[in-house]
Order: structure tokens, then sequence, then C-alpha cells
């Protein structure tokens, strides 16, 4: 069986813009994946260890940031700890199936995700979802790095502009190095983490008890937290097949599905819940409080781990480094991102990508690293509109029109603009499915008139309506153009 790195000889031969001679092969000895968004043939798709893609989902959620989004339930939406866990539970449970979904594609196809979307928005058509995905992956890691970057200044005499870039310069070796690497690492980089909050839990758990009464819940603070937990879960649909490409294609849809719904959902739920809890029972713990003064996450975490003294300091070092697990594969996709928004630069190696996001990331983490709670609320609040409409299209698309059948995808068409759909129809559906979504929003800088009664929907419209408008308008592009 031949595995990732064994490979490495016949890859630099079949992607074009790859000297054979100079750096690429001698960075290909060393385990460095070059491949970006070029089809990975049913020859080259020989892993077999299937299991990799839930320990990437598991440690990429095992981190400090999805905690943090569970703390947002009460501090941002004033909802009580049961309404809070509840509301986590049930809208992860939902938006966890779409990347979950969309790791199957890649043993069947051999496509990245974004890749795989030209085949309903066309060539050109997927560069708007490509730069919406672009934007939301980047917004991830800034957010990742600043809680990384604060939660490592609290242990020792460094600034949280030093954590930051300590944070990111790590996360990017490991996104250069490419798949092989990152397999690796996500299979170990989730047990430090856990080792952190059981000590957390174990030392403070008697503090979770009796937290304060909360009112009852409203039906508005329920959906608009609700679309802040779509923002965080779905989003990484956008990346979903990129991780499983090399998976050998006779492996069942189910055993993918599966891992991967598991590897998001058992983190993303208890985390978040955990998150939730210390947020609410921090006003009650003196240490906790002073820890979390300014809405510093990091230093909620340090409080809780005051009672082990000096080895609490080294439980937050290995916190602060569990959201490189995270960034680490965000940036991965990131770098194969890029080469759909912008086709020509797909003769350039992946990895030039990873240096240039990481480039883009450090300084906005500086810029924006005291603003975290404001930057957090606002900007998972967001990427759920555009993540729910780019979905619905894939669905229906593959579905539908496609009949659920991988055997429809023309593989050598994948960069044939006239081979490939024109992209109107899914372009079209996601953008008039805003008539809706903008009227629902609710969020601090704007509320429509129907976000205001109930609460946000804006997700919720974006799935349906687009999903209602593809199947006409795509009936349309069919007829005139027979792609």
């Amino acid at each position: 069986m031949q595995d990732l790195d064994e490979k490495g000889e016949s890859e630099t031969r079949s992607l074009p813009g790859i000297d054979n001679l100079s750096l690429s092969r001698r960075l290909l000895t060393w385990g460095v994946e070059l491949r970006g968004i070029h089809p990975v043939s049913v020859e080259d798709r020989t892993e077999k260890q299937f299991s990799k893609i839930f320990f990437i989902w598991l440690s990429a959620n095992t981190s400090i940031l999805t905690f943090s989004t569970g703390t947002l339930g009460p501090v941002a939406f004033g909802l009580g700890l049961r309404d809070a866990c509840l509301t986590i539970l049930f809208f992860n449970l939902l938006c966890a199936a779409p990347p979950a979904y969309f790791s199957t594609w890649g043993p069947k196809l051999g496509l990245r995700q974004m890749c795989a979307s030209r085949y309903t928005f066309g060539y050109y058509g997927v560069m708007v979802p490509s730069l919406l995905s672009l934007v939301s992956g980047i917004g991830f890691c800034i957010l990742n790095s600043i809680l990384g970057g604060q939660a490592l200044a609290s242990v020792g005499n460094i600034s949280w502009t030093v954590g930051i870039v300590i944070i990111a310069v790590i996360s990017f070796v490991v996104s250069f190095c490419g798949l092989k690497v990152l397999s690796w690492y996500e299979r170990l980089a989730w047990i430090p983490v856990l080792l952190v909050f059981l000590v957390a839990v174990g030392v403070g758990g008697e503090n979770f008890v009796n937290t304060p009464a909360a009112a009852p819940a409203t039906a508005s603070q329920i959906l608009t937290f609700g679309a802040t937990i779509a923002g965080f879960t779905l989003t990484w649909a956008a990346f979903g097949a990129d991780y499983t490409a090399y998976f050998h294609p006779s492996v069942s849809s189910l055993r993918v599905f599966s891992y991967s719904y598991l590897g998001l959902n058992i983190p993303i739920i208890t985390l978040q819940c955990l998150g939730a809890a210390a947020a609410i029972s921090a006003p009650s713990v003196p240490d906790w409080d002073a820890g979390y003064a300014g809405g510093n996450v990091g230093g909620l975490v340090d409080g809780m781990l005051h009672p082990v003294g000096g080895f609490g300091k080294f439980l937050m070092v290995l916190l602060s480094l569990s959201v490189t697990a995270s960034n680490a594969p965000t940036i991965y996709s990131l770098s194969i991102g890029f080469q759909t928004l912008v086709p020509p630069l797909v003769v350039v190696p992946r990895y030039v990508f990873s240096a240039f996001a990481t480039a883009v990331i450090i300084p906005l983490s500086i810029v924006g690293q005291h603003k975290f709670y404001s930057a957090l609320s606002n900007f998972l609040g967001v990427i759920g509109y555009w993540a729910g409409a780019w979905v619905s299209a894939l669905f229906v698309e593959h579905l539908y029109f496609r009949k659920g059948n991988f055997a429809n995808y023309e593989i050598r068409h994948w960069n044939v603009p006239s081979k490939l759909p024109l992209g109107a129809a899914a372009l079209g559906a996601s953008a008039l499915s805003f008539a809706l979504v903008i009227p629902s929003m609710s969020q601090v800088w704007y509320t429509g008139p129907i976000g205001r009664r109930t609460g946000d929907i804006g997700f919720e419209f974006a799935l349906v309506v687009t999903a209602l408008l593809y199947i006409p308008l795509r009936h349309l592009e069919k007829h005139w153009r027979g792609v």
C-alpha cells in the first residue's frame, strides 16, 4: 500500500510548474506535500487509515476557541445554563451534518472541497464562495491566534503580541508540511487539551453546582445564539473533502460520515457547554472573575487552574498551543483555496500559500487582539449566512440533479470552464435568498424587521430559500447551456 509520502515522485511529475530538480523535490524528500487543487487520481487514493478524519476534526475542535464560543450563550445572549446547553446540542447536531457529509466526497471524487464546488457554482462562479471561505478561515485563525496568545501571555512575562506570533508560526509549520504531517499531529494534539480541561473541571467542579438562576429564555435569544453556533460549525463544510481526498475510494461513505460527525460533535458540544457553565459561574468565584476581566477567556481558564499552582501554568501552555491544532488544518485548506479563487495560481506549490496566509493572519491578529469578544460574536453570526446558501446549493445539485451519484461528475473537466455549469443558478439562488436573510438578521450592528420579532433566522432562510430557488434556476441554466 502506498502512503502519502510514497507518492512524492509521481506528484511532482503530475503538477505543472513544479521544478523536479530543485527546491520542490528536496521538500518532497522531507515529506512536504505539494499538491493543491489538482485531482487525486484513483491510483493515488491509497490511504486506508480512515480514522484519520476523526482525529482531524477532533483535534481541530478540542480548543479554547470552542470553549470561548460556548461562553457567548450567557455573556452575549443572556441565556441560562440549561437553555445555552440545549441550544448548543441541537444546533450542532444539525450543523455538523454538512461538513461530515462533504467529507465523504473526497474518496469518491479525489477533489478538494472548493474544487468540487465548481460542479455547482462553475469555474468562475466558485470564486465567490472561495473568497468567502478564505475570509472565514482567516477569521477563525485570527480568533484562535488571539486566544492562544492570551493564554500563553497569562503564563509568563510575554505580551499578547508575542504569544500570537508563536501560535501562528507553529500553525504555519504544520500546515506547510501538508496532509501527512497534519494527520500525524492531529492524531495526538487533542490529548493534552483533554488533560487541561479534565484538571480544570476536577479542581473547580464544585463551583459549577450552584449556578445563578436565569430568566426564561426567549425564542429570539435562542435563535440568535443558534445562528452563532451555526457560524462556528457549519463553515467547516467548506473544507470537508480537503482532508479525505487521498482516502481509498472503496471506503464506505457511512464510515467516513460517522467518523467526521462524531469527531465534530464530541469536542464541540462538550467544550461549548463547559464554556457556558464557566462563564455563568465566574462572577461567584473570585479567581475566575479576576481572570475573566475584560473578556479574557485565557485568564478565565487560568483562574480555574489556580488551585493546582505551578502545574496550572504548565497546563496553560498546553492549552495555548491547542489552537495550533485548529489553525493548522485551516491554513492547509486556505493554501488550497487560493487556487480556486485565482485559477492561474494552480502552478504555484501549495506550501507557498501557507506562508502567505500566515503573513496575513499575524498582523490582523495583533490589530484585533483587544476586541476579541465583539469580533467573535459578530464574526460567527455573519459567516453562517453565506455558508447556509452555499451548502444548500451543493446539496440540491448533488442529490437532485446528479441523483447522488458520483459517477455523474466528469473529473477530467475539473478545470474546463465550458464543460462545467455556468454557476449563474447557484449564485443567483444564493444572492436572491438574501432578500429574506437580511430582514431576518439580528446582529449587534443591524437587526432586520423579521429578526427583531423572531431572533436571527437568517441562516435558516439561507438554507431553505436557496434550495427552493436553485431548482428552477438550474433547470433554466441546463436548458440554455446544456451543462
